[in-house]
């Protein structure tokens, strides 16, 4: 049986008096793919961000491999190295080469060994197509090699689970599909993801379960069959469409 790798109860955030995330409850197994998705501007992102500590939150709990995380930046330190996220724009550093964006966080944070780890980033460039790129600066690559760089970027850190934010949002429509298939292939190997996308037909090949949120609010909560299937929640329905058309 899986066991639950992160839970959140109750969870609020605010910008100012605006209230983002409200009463958003839900968990996540070992081994699960969770798909968020709902409209822009329903809260999606910011979710992600409050689970690794980039944004804070004013009620709630959230609790990863059954610790409660208490909102203090060593501890966020600490839970970044378990709970990676790749973003939409790459982040990555323009002045370093692939490899030594890729050698930074395991070798400065994680104080990992160099050669150990830039054999692994060397065997995960080369299973991407990307082997020959590691002396390249990210200008000279393509936003779809940008952004799996960055995902390899994730991987090296050897977390627990990774969040993926819209992170085929900037990309040209020829670069999505590279991208979304190295998303698929760490869901066949059972990564612990959590994934906001707007490509539906990417999240249903991929998803275990999906949460609908909208304004703040989670809607729905089902697996990814009875939400893609079975469901008959007519906002739902309509957003689906509005994508699919």
């Amino acid at each position: 049986m899986s066991k639950k790798i992160l839970e959140v109860k109750h969870l609020q955030k605010c910008f100012g008096e605006k209230e983002i995330l409200k009463n958003v409850s839900f968990s996540i197994q070992e081994g699960e793919v969770l798909v968020l998705l709902g409209p822009s501007g329903s809260g999606k992102s910011t979710l992600l961000r409050t689970l690794n500590g980039l944004e804070s939150i004013q009620k709630g709990e959230i609790y990863f491999q059954g610790e409660l995380l208490k909102g203090e930046e060593k501890q966020w330190q600490a839970i970044r190295q378990k709970i990676a996220m790749v973003f939409q724009n790459y982040e990555l550093f323009p002045n370093l080469t692939v490899m030594e964006n890729l050698l930074l966080s395991p070798t400065k944070v994680q104080k990992r060994e160099k050669t150990t780890v830039e054999k692994q980033a060397k065997v995960l460039l080369e299973r991407i197509g990307l082997g020959e790129k590691l002396k390249s600066y990210p200008r000279e690559l393509s936003g779809g090699q940008k952004q799996r760089v960055a995902i390899v970027r994730a991987l090296v850190m050897e977390p627990t689970m990774i969040l993926f934010d819209e992170v085929t949002a900037s990309l040209d429509p020829e670069m999505v599909r590279e991208v979304l298939e190295m998303i698929q292939d760490l869901a066949k190997e059972r990564k612990t993801m959590m994934v906001v996308t707007h490509e539906i037909d990417f999240a249903r090949r991929v998803a275990d379960r999906v949460i609908f949120m909208e304004e703040g609010e989670i809607i729905s909560d089902y697996t990814a069959q009875e939400f893609f299937e079975e469901q008959k929640n007519e906002r739902i329905t309509r957003f689906l469409n509005s994508l699919t058309h």
